[in-house]
Order: structure tokens, then C-alpha cells, then sequence
């Protein structure tokens, strides 16, 4: 039975007791004019069930684990419960924690997963291998570190491995950062063992806080004749000065212990002729270059494809322009695109194939956007019939396609396949590009020859406006690295015989007489600088005579190895590398020369994933160890290589663009 409430001087005073069969779940409720609910009693944390509070001599309180007796500090106020719970995870004597190590849980073999692929193992729980792990995957997928405290990712854990202490994102970020310093010593000691020079990529970049980055990347092949590509450093710059460049590249390799340099590729901005003389200068009195530097400097092919073809698109733009109207206007609104789908199903065009826009400044989207828009010209057609107001908003620019347009448009693709096609070879990293170099340059070279044939006026004069683009760069000898040249003469496949019929192809008989001339000239050159010391009382003279005769002169007698497609030219060279030693160090050192930037352009793709406008904030120490960190444990192979080349060149579109290939 309650009592009433009574009122005192206008106020009310809750009763004094409330009857329990009839409070139910209001047995705590209070009446007007209480200052508020009651509190429900604090709750004692779990883990004082593993530890023991006490006050130590000094007045701090600590608290003792109940397991291996360390202390930890417990003001409440200051410290929290996050290390004690993260210990009793972690104690090795906690028996919650205690596995049975004289057996494991056995463990499948499991495709991707590196070390799990046609093994059979056997697996513990190991609180510190898992939160490298889960480091690992922090970089490799490129995730925020807040991934690890989101509600979605704590109960898979707990279903998966409810005994994995979850660290929190700012203990994930000193273990990715622990994890970059540790994959770093692994990197250097690997430089320092490998007898190879090294090769450099370099290309600068800026973020979307305004931020200029340079990208660092060293090639070389190792003492197990395996082609390395490892980003050094992902640093920012103060200046796109050549000089300023320089110093940053020369600080960048002592600090790496690098002090043997063979090349460095670059595009063909003026501020990198500068960088490359500065470090010229600075590298040759130490004895780390080749001929004193001679060959320092290699121009990135891909960069000249895209002036080559950039120059040819510019004779052909009306008719490119009139299909990227057509498809912008289809794209600009979803009515458009789905009344064009269904004309596409009208016109039965099997096509699988996404129509896509292209970025006008990178010829490879537009080639792209020409190899898809000319497999729909029918639906193009039908959408014109249907769409009143197609022909009206083309007309304000440069008019919709004819049959003409597409006809053009159709061998503007068949042309530009092959370039496109050259560039994705060119771009790889995971194997050797430098011996292709020469061989891809005939094939241009044969290209644009063809082409200034055309009975199409507008096709021939593209080809002669792209050709003397061409010769700009690739029409003297002079003007290029021969050590292209020297990488074709050391793939077995191919060497002199195969160079002097190619020039002769390309050139008049006298030019290429010239040209081999100085090539071989070159190359007894570099032998002469790789060959080891002398020794004993032989002259310099018969001593290099009977080098060249025996090593040199031999491997350039023997048969060619034949044309397989499958041929591994570093294999080839590991086995045959006794029979010629001074020339396989050669090898090794000229078959790592990348013939493009790419390594260092791909960097950005994923800088740009790592800074976007989500992560802003991270420091450019955090920023380059996780793109460094996450080239060096990522698994690679010629054949992931050659797949994800595409994606990333879009990428490179939507990076230095600061947009998207829009695909439907």
C-alpha cells in the first residue's frame, strides 16, 4: 500500500513508498517536482577478475595481474581499463591463453594467400602475428585505420576469433608504422646484398591538399636473378626546380646506402635534364656511374608514344569530336542512357562493352572511347531517328557522326590498337622492358611508314605530322641511350644480327653502317668498364683482347636462341652467367633499366587513394609509409602485372585529370 503525496508550501514530496506488485517497470518513476531519476549503482569493470588494486609506496594507485604479477597504473581519471583488458589478451600466463603447443589446428591450402598455396600447415593463436596481420591488410587494401573500431569488423572478429584483442586506430598506426621500419631494414639489406646498380624512376605528383610529392622508385635485378621494383621514398618537395629534385633524389639514396647509380628515367619536362646533370656532377667523382655518367639519363618511352600520338590526334579532332558528343550527350542523363540500352537490344549489337567518355588530354581514354562507341553506331543511328533534339544539341558543336565520322573513327582504332597496345607492354613492371625497347621502336617506326601511304588525305597527313614527332626524338641516334640498343644485343634472341637487318629496314644502308658502328664501339666500351682488375704481369692490351675474343666476342658468334614466347630472358642469363661472367653483370644491370615511369606514375593511383579528401589529415611520414610499405608486401607477378595495367592507366586519368572515365 503507498502513501500519498502531500504538498508543502506548494511543492510536492514523492511518497515514501511504492508498492512493488503494482510499480512494474516504473518501480523507479518519479513524480513532479523530483530533481531527477534515481542512478542505477557503477558496474565493476571485468578485468578486476585478472587484477589486484592496491596503492604502491609512492601513493599511485597500480594494479597487479593476476597471472605474471606486472603492474600497471589504474587512476581511473587518467589511465582507463584499455591496457589491463589488452594485456589479459596478450598474458602468456593467463590460462585463457594458454595453447596446447604440442598440437596446432591444421590449415587447408588456400589459393591468393601467400605461403598458403599447395601447403599444408598447422595454425596457433598468436595475439602479435595477428595484429601484424591485420596491419598488413590495413595497407595492402588501403583502409582508414579507424576500419579496425567500426561495429562491423569487432563482430567478425569475435565470431572469428573471439581471443584476438582488438587494438584501436591509434595503436594500428604505430604498428604500420613499426611495420614500414621493419620491411625497410629487409629492403636495404637487400640492396646491400645485391652486387647490381641500381635503376631509378622519379616522377613528381600533387595531392588534393595542394601538396607536391616526389616518387622514388629503384629496379634491379638481385643475386638470384629475380627483376626488383621497390619504391624508395614518397616524399614531398618544395620546389619542381631540377636542382631541388636533384637533391632530393642524392638524399634519397644515402640515406639508402645507394652509392652505385645506373640510370634514371624520366619524362621529358626541362626540370629533370637539370636534375639529372646535378646528379651527374655530384655521383661521378665518387665512382658510382657507368662512363662517368654517359648513360644516366633515359627518356620514358611512354611519354613520347603520348606526344606522338597526341600530335596525330590533333589532324583527325573533327571526327573524334563528333562521336564524344554523341556519347556525352547519351550520358547526360539516365532517360537518355536507358533509352539507349534499349535501342542497343533493338539493334541486337552484342557488345559487352561499356560506353565510356574519354579525358581529352590522354589519348588512351580516347582510344578506348572509339573502341567502344564504334561497335553502337546503329543504335547511334536509331537514337538520332528517335531523339528530336540529338541532331539540334550536336549541331551547336561540331555536328553528330556521318558514315564518314565512323569510317574514320573505325581506322583511327585500328591504328591506334597497336600504340595502345605497345604502351601496356612498355608499362610493365614485373619483367624486362628494356630489351623490347628496340623492337617496339621498329614497329612504330614501320607504322607510321605505312600510314603516310593512306589514300585518306586527313590519315596521311596525321601520320606525316606524327612522324616527325617521331624523328624528333628517335630519328638520331645521338639522341638516344644506346644502352637500349646494348639490351637488345644481350637478349640471345636477337643481337647484332638482328639489330643491323632492323636499322637496315629503318634507315638508309650508310645511316645504319653509322649507327652500328657506334654501337658496337659502345658496347666494348662497357665491357672494357665491367671486366674485372688485372692481375700478374700481362699487359693491358693482350689482356683485353683475349677477353673480348673469349667472352664477348664468343657469346656474339653463337646462335641465336630461337623466337618462343615464353622465353625467359633472366633465366637464360642465370644459367649461361658462369660461361660469361663479365657480361652477365653487364645483363643484369641493362635488363633492369625500365624503358617508362610508370612505376613511379602508379604511386600516385595509390597516393591519391590514400590522401583523399577522407584522410587529408595523415602526416607525409604516415602517407609515405604506407605507400611504400604496401608496394613492398604486396604479392606481384608478370601475369597480375599485365590485368591490372588498364585499370590502373584509368587511374592515372582520374588522378592527374581530377576526374573519373565515366562507364555505365
Amino acid at each position: 500500500m503507498s502513501t500519498e503525496p502531500t504538498s508543502i508550501g506548494g511543492s510536492v514530496t514523492p511518497p515514501t513508498s511504492i508498492d512493488s506488485k503494482n510499480s512494474g517497470v516504473g518501480a523507479s518513476i518519479q513524480t513532479k517536482g523530483t530533481t531527477g531519476k534515481r542512478k542505477a549503482p557503477p558496474q565493476r569493470s571485468e578485468v578486476w577478475s585478472h587484477f589486484t588494486k592496491f596503492i604502491n609506496s609512492e601513493g599511485v594507485s597500480k594494479a597487479k595481474c593476476n597471472y605474471c604479477e606486472k603492474e600497471f597504473c589504474c587512476d581511473m581519471k587518467k589511465n582507463g581499463t584499455g591496457s589491463l583488458k589488452y594485456h589479459i589478451g596478450s598474458c602468456k600466463k593467463n590460462p585463457s591463453n594458454v595453447v596446447d603447443t604440442s598440437q596446432g589446428q591444421l590449415v587447408l591450402p588456400r589459393k591468393g594467400v601467400e605461403g598458403g598455396e599447395g601447403n599444408l600447415s598447422t595454425w596457433r593463436f598468436d595475439q602479435e602475428a595477428c595484429r601484424k596481420g591485420l596491419a598488413q591488410m590495413i595497407l595492402i587494401d588501403e583502409l582508414p585505420f579507424k576500419f579496425v573500431e567500426s561495429e562491423g569488423f569487432k563482430k567478425f572478429m569475435f565470431v572469428a576469433c573471439p581471443r584476438f584483442h582488438i587494438p584501436s586506430r591509434t595503436t594500428m598506426t604505430r604498428d604500420a608504422y613499426q611495420l614500414y621500419l621493419d620491411e625497410r631494414v629487409k629492403i636495404k639489406q637487400l640492396l646491400r646484398s645485391s652486387c647490381s646498380r641500381v635503376c631509378l624512376t622519379t616522377d613528381t605528383w600533387t595531392s588534393l591538399q595542394r601538396v607536391n610529392y616526389l616518387c622514388i622508385t629503384a629496379h634491379f635485378i638481385d643475386n638470384d636473378w629475380k627483376l626488383n621494383k621497390k619504391i624508395l621514398n614518397f616524399c614531398p618537395i618544395s620546389s619542381h626546380k631540377g636542382e631541388s629534385i636533384g637533391m632530393v633524389i642524392e638524399k634519397c639514396l644515402l640515406n639508402w646506402g645507394i652509392d652505385k647509380l645506373f640510370t634514371v628515367t624520366v619524362d621529358n619536362a626541362s626540370s629533370n635534364d637539370v636534375a639529372i646533370g646535378y646528379l651527374r656532377k655530384k655521383f661521378t667523382p665518387r665512382g658510382g656511374l657507368v662512363q662517368n655518367g654517359k648513360y644516366l639519363h633515359m627518356r620514358c618511352m611512354a611519354h613520347i608514344v603520348n606526344l606522338i600520338v597526341v600530335e596525330g590526334l590533333k589532324e583527325m579532332n573533327k571526327s573524334v569530336e563528333r562521336v564524344r558528343g554523341a556519347v556525352r550527350y547519351v550520358r547526360q542523363s539516365p532517360a537518355r542512357l536507358q533509352k539507349f540500352k534499349e535501342f542497343v537490344v533493338v539493334e541486337k549489337i552484342e557488345c559487352k562493352k561499356m560506353l565510356c567518355l574519354d579525358v581529352c588530354t590522354r589519348w588512351n581514354s580516347t582510344y578506348l572511347m572509339l573502341d567502344t562507341a564504334q561497335n553502337f553506331e546503329r543504335a547511334f543511328e536509331r537514337f538520332e531517328e528517335q531523339d528530336t533534339n540529338f541532331r539540334a544539341e550536336l549541331e551547336r558543336g561540331e555536328g553528330w557522326p556521318s558514315v564518314d565520322d565512323w569510317d574514320n573513327v573505325r581506322n583511327l582504332r585500328d591504328f591506334l590498337e597497336h600504340f595502345y597496345e605497345v604502351t601496356l607492354r612498355i608499362y610493365g613492371t614485373s619483367y624486362v622492358t628494356s630489351n623490347n625497347f628496340f623492337d617496339e621502336l621498329s614497329e612504330i617506326d614501320i607504322l607510321l611508314r605505312d600510314a603516310q601511304l593512306n589514300s585518306n588525305i586527313d590519315f596521311n597527313v596525321m601520320a606525316i605530322k606524327m612522324k616527325e614527332k617521331y624523328d624528333k626524338y628517335w630519328g638520331d641516334i645521338d639522341k638516344m641511350n644506346l644502352l637500349m640498343f646494348v639490351a637488345c644485343v644481350l637478349d640471345p634472341r636477337q643481337k647484332l644480327k638482328y639489330l643491323e637487318f632492323t636499322l637496315s629496314e629503318m634507315s638508309s644502308s650508310e645511316k645504319a653502317c653509322e649507327m652500328m658502328q657506334k654501337l658496337k664501339e659502345s658496347l666494348y666500351e662497357l665491357f672494357d668498364e665491367y671486366k674485372p682488375p688485372l692481375h700478374g704481369t700481362c699487359s693491358q692490351s693482350s689482356v683485353s683482347t683475349h677477353d673480348k675474343t673469349s667472352e664477348l666476342d664468343k657469346y656474339l658468334a653463337e646462335a641465336n636462341e630461337e623466337f618462343v614466347e615464353d622465353f625467359d630472358i633472366l633465366l637464360w642469363w642465370k644459367v649461361n652467367s658462369p660461361r660469361f661472367p663479365t657480361l652477365s653483370k653487364i645483363a643484369r644491370d641493362v635488363l633492369a633499366i625500365p624503358v617508362s615511369t610508370v612505376a613511379s606514375e602508379f604511386a600516385f593511383s595509390t597516393g591519391g587513394r590514400v590522401l583523399d579528401q577522407y584522410r587529408s589529415s595523415l602526416t607525409p611520414k604516415i602517407v609515405q609509409a604506407l605507400v611504400c610499405t604496401q608496394d613492398w608486401i604486396r604479392r606481384s607477378s608478370s601475369q597480375e602485372d599485365i590485368k591490372k595495367i588498364e585499370e590502373q592507366i584509368q587511374e592515372l586519368d582520374k588522378i592527374e585529370n581530377g576526374m573519373f572515365i565515366v562507364l555505365f
